[in-house]
């Protein structure tokens, strides 16, 4: 009793159940696969999947937005309210709008990193509503 369920994805370890804590973890490590994964030598700045990928037109621009989608549904799941979530979808938005557009979306997605805006807004919402989450960053 008491034990994380866990699935095992590509490799990765992910917890499986629906508390407050295990939705963060998967948020955080959705943010961190799709926004610093990885470091770009000699400038030591992170970037992530979504910076790559978002190189590819159109087919990585909907692969950005997909995982900020899944970001957002999770939090959604937290039971945050209707302007957390709207927020969060505008971030989404935001960066789906900029990313159609050639060179100016592929600089932005180094820029505006909608996915590390929604971790915050999580993070500060599970702060007040559920305190007895311990929210590590990595």
């Amino acid at each position: 009793m008491g034990e994380t369920q866990t699935i095992n994805l590509m490799g990765i370890e992910m917890p499986a159940g629906k508390d407050p804590a295990s939705v963060y973890r998967r948020i955080q490590m959705m943010e961190q696969l799709t926004e610093r994964s990885m470091t770009i030598p000699g400038i030591n700045y992170d970037i992530g999947m979504d910076a790559i990928v978002g190189l590819i037109p159109v087919v990585g621009d909907i692969f950005g937005v997909a995982m900020g989608a899944y970001i957002v549904w999770e939090a959604r799941n937290l039971g945050m309210s209707k302007w957390h979530v709207s927020r969060m979808i505008g971030n989404v938005a935001i960066d789906g709008v900029i990313g159609f557009v050639p060179l100016v979306g592929d600089v932005a997605d180094f820029a505006f990193r909608s996915n590390s805006r929604n971790l915050k807004i999580v993070k500060n919402y599970l702060s007040k509503h559920h305190p007895h989450v311990t929210v590590v960053d990595c």
